[in-house]
């Protein structure tokens, strides 16, 4: 993506009243419809949600959900892996590096081996971006910024040792951010491959998508898409058996109506 993923969501978005900085706490379930609780004590209700937020954020239990989940669907939650896998961009003064689209670290051990994407093949920006995996991964959440950005840095320095010292860095830590709480879903050992398709399935009014409801295309960002595209239309569904063909979306509907909501994790 060259120019980054904010054209696709400024597409996406339009016409839509989003709501940034309200973190969900809790969702109460209920026949007649939802009430979605958010961190600062504010309740919004709905006939309908989509949550959409990572696999991560579930396994945490971030949100309480009133009552609680079936227990096959909590069992998808907790059987579920998820993997992390962070970038670390690194800006250079110039380019220095060959004209190939990776460049990789071979080491003895898995924790060892990673690689860096070259940007400038892509932009024309003289960029790499280090993308350690697995346990890696995970010890560079526990890092700071500048720190991640000089392991990467030594990294680099294994390959190219007459490297130059970048002048900017951009580090995730998809790990440890609160609304993330991992990169992706990946199947356990042993476990059964439907427990994406588990994780989507409705629960009354509550409808799931994300990456980790998709059964064909896990850990990818059109997995996510699609699965959105379904619990919505599964939600505009159950709308329309309350409300028959009225169109929900009306700014002149009735002031008793309500709408859907979806939460995600922007």
């Amino acid at each position: 993506m060259v120019r980054g993923y904010l054209p696709v969501i400024n597409t996406l978005a339009k016409g839509l009243h989003i709501r940034l900085g309200h973190s969900v706490t809790k969702i109460v379930r209920r026949n007649y419809g939802v009430k979605v609780m958010v961190e600062d004590g504010k309740t919004f209700a709905a006939d309908a949600v989509v949550i959409a937020v990572p696999l991560g954020v579930l396994k945490a239990k971030r949100i309480e959900f009133e009552p609680r989940l079936p227990d096959w669907k909590e069992e998808a939650i907790a059987e579920l892996g998820v993997g992390t896998e962070n970038k670390i961009a690194l800006h250079f003064g110039s380019v220095f590096w060959p004209n190939v689209e990776f460049l990789g670290v071979v080491a003895p051990t898995s924790y060892g081996c990673s690689y860096f994407l070259n940007l400038h093949k892509a932009t024309g920006h003289p960029v790499l971006v280090y993308m350690p995996a697995g346990r890696l991964a995970h010890d560079i959440d526990k890092m700071s910024d500048e720190a991640a950005a000089n392991f990467a840095f030594l990294q680099l320095k294994k390959i190219l040792p007459d490297a130059s010292e970048p002048i900017q860095h951009l580090v995730s830590h998809w790990g440890t951010d609160v609304n993330s709480l991992g990169s992706y879903s990946y199947d356990t050992v042993g476990k059964p491959h439907d427990l994406y398709e588990r994780l989507r399935i409705p629960v009354d009014n509550m409808f799931f998508a994300g990456e980790a409801t998709s059964a064909s295309y896990p850990g990818t960002v059109h997995g996510a898409f699609s699965t959105g595209q379904m619990a919505a239309e599964e939600c505009r569904m159950r709308v329309l058996e309350r409300y028959g063909e009225l169109d929900i979306f009306n700014s002149v509907m009735a002031k008793e109506t309500h709408v859907p909501i979806q939460i995600s994790r922007l």
